[in-house]
């Protein structure tokens, strides 16, 4: 989850009831990654993925473990899905996965469709942040990884351009939170790219990865 270091100054921490209808929506990116899922063979496992850490089994439990938390943080539930860090300990893929992770991606998206999970503050991966912030930070995990997953499992992905935008408004300043620690040095995507290509690119992946 890329939530280190996150630069809340001058940042709002309320939503206007004017602005809850453009509200950024999380169905479209839960939806790609739901997509996925069947087209992943138990012997696909333990293949690599564009994360260095995780095989592909670690990164669909990363991908567990950030669902539940940005759901609890949508409601500002604190506890052990909200308080800890990401890093904290190697994800561990529990055999119940094929039913857990689309539950808990459609319990996401119903979570951030509620216009007070961007109001306020919240918690989440261990960082105290606006609930704006961490809506977004919590859509731009699912494109980034969802593209992760989809690129190790030989599966096509086709990313919305919202929520590529989204994660593009993220990753793109200089001082993007996590610049240098979680995220790598930007690559160098050509300008007339694919959207997604130089969204991957910003996230510090090389777009032409492969297994």
């Amino acid at each position: 989850m890329d939530t280190e270091n996150t630069d809340t100054e001058n940042l709002d921490t309320q939503t206007s009831p004017d602005a809850a209808a453009s509200l950024p929506d999380f169905e479209s990116a839960a939806r790609h990654v739901a997509e996925l899922l069947d087209g992943i063979g138990d012997q696909q496992l333990k293949d690599p993925t564009p994360c260095p850490d995780y095989a592909v089994q670690e990164l669909i439990a990363h991908l567990v473990g950030l669902t539940a938390a940005f759901r609890d943080a949508a409601g500002k539930s604190s506890g052990p899905n909200t308080d800890t860090a990401p890093d904290s300990a190697r994800p561990e893929l529990t055999p119940d996965w094929r039913t857990v992770l689309p539950r808990q991606l459609d319990e996401l998206v119903a979570a951030w469709r509620a216009p007070e999970a961007w109001e306020g503050v919240t918690r989440v991966g261990g960082v105290t942040l606006p609930g704006g912030v961490a809506g977004r930070v919590g859509i731009n995990e699912l494109v980034i990884h969802g593209w992760d997953l989809a690129r190790s499992t030989g599966q096509g992905y086709a990313a919305d351009p919202a929520s590529l935008g989204v994660s593009y408004g993220l990753l793109e300043p200089a001082d993007a939170p996590g610049r240098g620690a979680i995220f790598g040095p930007p690559v160098d995507v050509p300008d007339d790219a694919p959207f997604l290509d130089r969204v991957i690119g910003l996230s510090g992946r090389d777009p032409r990865w492969t297994p």
